[in-house]
């Protein structure tokens, strides 16, 4: 069909600027495309996917979410079609289509997956149309910085300055890098509703002198540092504060911040990081001042949520937030959330509480500690309205239970969309009197919860042995397949297993030791084919996880893990050096099962830990040619412990890995060498490395080229076995190098708009280069040194 012939108009908002302004302007693209290139767009990459919303389209990057993602193709689109109006070509010359001819419509929604700075600093510069387009209100409203690490402060000056009227949301969470006096900025938006400033480090002065300028604002995101004084306030900050109806406060120090302020609150959402002593090596308390929160305000509280980090001070101070609850529970409460590591112990003020909550709100969330649950009534007494959330990590709850009080013998909960059971090592049982953690589970139990909970989008089973038994067509893989909405899945390994195939073929121990007094004999491993046409004609296709995994095609996030696994360098638990064995079931897990996760075309994070059956690691290069989507992978004690067996396959798996973002590897002795590292910059997306070995290795010029190629890096965790005067030399050269980047890159920033902005902090001389560098991209690259080296 013929194009509709163009009005004046649009002939006139099609006509490039000046070519010098376009080439600076096609520049200023931090390299994602270059002049006479044909490449259209770069390797697929998935939007960024939204619970709720529809598998299918987001993987496939149809979804008008604008988070970021993709925008390295978007933006070779846009500056490709600059190319093709400076070069003069007619349609029939350039073999392609020129995309100023699309609608208004499609081209917004293409520059929807581009970064505003990108929007307003580069792409609007390119064309007259593009120009208009790219100041359009759908894609100023809101304006993510989050992870954004391209973006530095003259950057968000000239963006605030430029479209700062415009931004109604503005997310700068976790921006460390940026000095504090950024924050300046943001007083010109004065239409502000959402403010995320988590991770950005703000005084009260200044928090006070922004805030006082945002009388629009409705939702706040702040960190409160030691120091942080809420009587240097000033009266149109707390007016402000005052018609915020939410708040998410992370503590770094014993606090109410600005919640007495807040006397609007609906959602209430509290981070505790406080730490047990100073950093001169103080006890700190957790006591409060007395009459610094005001009670009467918290009426219209609708969503409470509190998660903790370890420590007793933690659990002083959220008591204290509490103990203001309990006085008068909010009549509207629909979600109440509290994660807390460890034991946490219930007092008098949070028993009220919870009987308070029993008699007076009807909840759609609860997640509670496991020592208020387990051996209490609460749940039998507890009303749910329409829940939506519900979390018993590592709580005594027996499948009877669960149906009985939580599902209400078999309601139907459609509504239920998340359902967390990590560690409830009974909750696939009818009772847990007389039963053994090793016992097979009531299928008719989780049959029950499958068909009530049919809506179900993430499900965690982990931490526990959920063992299948023998009967046809009872399996949890093939009970779970029926959940055909699932977009995150965590299962432990010895669940997995095939049933049928144990049972013909027992484990063989690998340290069993000869039972006769005869001729010793070689015992060999099983070979295995290195490609995934082999393995298919194996008995995989027909394995019920193979069919579970066909069925979950729009799973996102996947994790198998070890019931039994403990990291060597875990948050919130103490670490083990020596975890207990993997499983007896475990132990046929290997690399079939992995080749049959390959399924999952859009699996976007992976987390395999404790399989010790892996014998060459096949699988995993299955997965790196079919899992094109994959941003986070996480593997941790694969196959033996005392040799990484799977090295080869993970260096042929990473160089198709093109969209990798974050990549944790967790095994002892670990050889991070001139080869692995080769592989790894194929990784060209990778920002995020951290490797954990014990008894480890690395090569430091091998990390010296890794980090030359792989540009996008901005953190790099090493936790090996090395001595320290290998870290010390290695931590000089990076300083080093990174200083002479600076200066050998300082005439590039000034004809092109690309920098790697890396400032290298160590743990022993962090205050002295953040002063010297206070602007850069963080990067930190610890290395753990070994008693006794």
């Amino acid at each position: 069909m013929a194009a509709a012939p163009r009005s004046r108009w649009r002939r006139e908002a099609a006509a490039p600027f000046p070519r010098s302004r376009l080439k600076m302007a096609a520049r200023g693209g931090g390299g994602v495309a270059r002049r006479g290139s044909r490449v259209m767009a770069a390797p697929e990459e998935p939007s960024g996917s939204r619970t709720g919303g529809e598998p299918g389209r987001e993987a496939a990057g149809l979804s008008g979410g604008r988070c970021g993602e993709g925008t390295a193709a978007a933006t070779a689109v846009m500056f490709r079609c600059g190319e093709e109006l400076v070069s003069g070509e007619s349609e029939e010359e350039s073999n392609g289509v020129n995309l100023m001819e699309f609608s208004d419509e499609i081209l917004l929604h293409i520059l929807s997956y581009v970064p505003c700075t990108d929007l307003v600093l580069n792409v609007r510069k390119t064309c007259r149309k593009l120009a208009t387009l790219c100041l359009d209100k759908s894609l100023t409203h809101t304006v993510l910085l989050q992870k954004d690490y391209k973006v530095n402060k003259d950057k968000v000056k000239q963006l605030m300055r430029d479209i700062g009227k415009e931004i109604y949301q503005l997310n700068m969470a976790g921006c460390y890098w940026l000095p504090s006096s950024t924050i300046d900025h943001v007083i010109r938006c004065k239409n502000l509703v959402k403010l995320n400033l988590s991770g950005c480090h703000i005084t009260s002065l200044r928090l006070s002198k922004m805030l006082s300028a945002l009388q629009h604002l409705r939702s706040l995101a702040i960190d409160v540092n030691p120091g942080f004084d809420a009587s240097q306030l000033s009266s149109e900050c707390k007016a402000t504060l005052s018609r915020v109806s939410e708040l998410k406060q992370t503590l770094y120090t014993p606090s109410y911040g600005v919640v007495p302020c807040c006397t609007s609150l609906e959602k209430l959402l509290l981070y505790f990081e406080i730490l047990d002593r100073s950093r001169e090596g103080f006890m700190l308390s957790g006591q409060l001042m007395v009459g610094e929160s005001n009670v009467p305000h918290y009426q219209n509280l609708r969503v409470f949520y509190a998660r903790l980090a370890p420590g007793y001070v933690n659990q002083e101070v959220v008591r204290l937030y509490l103990a203001v609850l309990s006085d008068r529970t909010p009549e509207n409460l629909h979600a109440f959330l509290i994660s807390a590591p460890g034991s946490f112990a219930e007092t008098g003020a949070t028993k009220n509480l919870l009987d308070s909550m029993a008699r007076n709100v009807r909840l759609d969330a609860l997640q509670l500690p496991k020592a208020w649950i387990n051996g209490s009534g609460l749940l039998q007494h507890l009303k749910f309205n329409n829940p939506f959330y519900f979390s018993f990590s590592r709580c005594t709850l027996s499948g009877g239970h669960l149906i009985q009080r939580v599902i209400n013998g078999g309601k139907d909960l459609k509504s239920l969309t998340s359902l967390n059971l990590s560690g409830c090592v009974h909750c696939l049982a009818p009772e847990s009197l007389f039963r053994k953690a090793e016992d097979d589970i009531d299928s008719s139990i989780l049959e029950s919860l499958v068909v009530s909970c049919c809506n179900l989008r993430h499900l965690n089973l982990s931490a526990a042995h959920h063992h299948s038994s023998e009967s046809i067509g009872n399996h949890l893989c093939q009970l779970l397949s029926r959940l055909k909405h699932l977009l995150s899945l965590a299962l432990p390994v010895c669940s997995i297993t095939d049933v049928a195939a144990n049972v013909e073929k027992p484990p063989m121990q690998p340290n069993a030791a000869p039972q006769t007094f005869g001729k010793k004999v070689r015992v060999g491993i099983q070979t295995y084919p290195r490609n995934l046409t082999d393995q298919a004609n194996q008995k995989i296709e027909s394995s019920v996880f193979w069919t579970l995994m066909g069925s979950l095609r729009f799973l996102e996030t996947l994790e198998i893990i070890g019931s039994s696994f403990s990291s060597a360098m875990p948050r919130n638990e103490p670490a083990i050096r020596n975890s207990l064995p993997p499983c007896v079931r475990a132990q046929s897990v290997g690399d079939s099962e992995v080749a049959a996760i390959s399924q999952l075309t859009y699996l976007q994070s992976l987390t395999l830990a404790q399989l010790p059956n892996i014998i060459t690691g096949s699988g995993l290069v299955s997965i790196g040619l079919q899992c094109q989507h994959l941003r986070t992978l996480s593997l941790a004690n694969l196959g033996m412990m005392g040799k990484v067996v799977y090295m080869s396959a993970l260096m042929d798996m990473l160089k198709h890995c093109k969209c990798l973002r974050d990549l944790r590897l967790e095994q002892p002795y670990f050889s991070a060498g001139a080869q692995f590292f080769q592989a790894l910059s194929h990784c060209s997306s990778l920002q995020r490395l951290c490797i954990v070995s014990r008894s480890g290795t690395l090569q430091s010029d091998a990390v010296m080229s890794f980090m030359a190629s792989c540009l996008e890096v901005v953190m790099c965790h090493m936790f090996m076995g090395e001595s320290l005067t290998v870290c010390r030399n290695l931590q000089q050269s990076i300083v080093r190098r990174t200083v002479v980047l600076d200066k050998e890159h300082e005439e590039l920033r000034q004809r092109r708009d690309y920098q790697r902005d890396i400032c290298c902090i160590f743990c022993n001389c962090t205050a002295d280069f953040t002063n010297r560098l206070p602007d850069r991209r963080l990067f930190a690259a610890w290395f753990l040194v070994e008693p006794g080296k």
